[in-house]
């Protein structure tokens, strides 16, 4: 079934690196975004133009790879929103940098985690990928809860009454 793109945003695609060790707390990306920055900025000239259409939809996020002339390739990258880790757009590097963490699944059934960036056009657009992953998020894990494919526990019942009670 289609549906309407969530957010969809020319953007510059600085690259991936993968991680180890990772925990998923405010700055994880920080060091993964520096190396991606700065073999980013060593190899632009005055003005990098987008080379990319970041798309999050509900369920995937697509990464449309465009030519020099700005125009789509056939080339395109897709993620699948539960298998994103984090995500922000706070970085003290530049303020318009959007990361994410993606869960890679190799050949052998072992993964690996990968961060992901790429520079808006400003801090504003930045924020508002950052905003439409956090719906995409709401929407995969509300139909993996109705699907059976997350399963209640005590801990998660906690959690809910704890976010319920939290409206002061």
């Amino acid at each position: 079934m289609w549906q309407p793109a969530t957010e969809r945003l020319q953007v510059t695609y600085l690259g991936k690196v993968s991680t180890t060790g990772m925990q998923f707390l405010s700055g994880c990306t920080e060091k993964p975004v520096i190396e991606l920055w700065k073999k980013h900025t060593l190899a632009r000239e005055d003005v990098f133009p987008a080379n990319a259409l970041l798309e999050i939809r509900p369920f995937q996020v697509w990464l449309h790879h465009l030519d020099l002339k700005g125009e789509a390739t056939v080339h395109m990258d897709t993620f699948q929103v539960a298998r994103i880790a984090y995500c922000t757009a706070d970085h003290n590097v530049s303020p318009n940098i959007f990361a994410w963490v993606y869960r890679e699944i190799n050949d052998d059934l072992s993964y690996q985690m990968d961060c992901h960036a790429v520079e808006c056009e400003s801090k504003l657009e930045a924020k508002k990928l950052a905003h439409a992953m956090m719906e995409a998020f709401k929407k995969t894990f509300h139909s993996m809860k109705s699907d059976g494919r997350i399963h209640r526990n005590s801990s998660s019942e906690e959690v809910s009454q704890e976010l319920e009670s939290d409206d002061g």
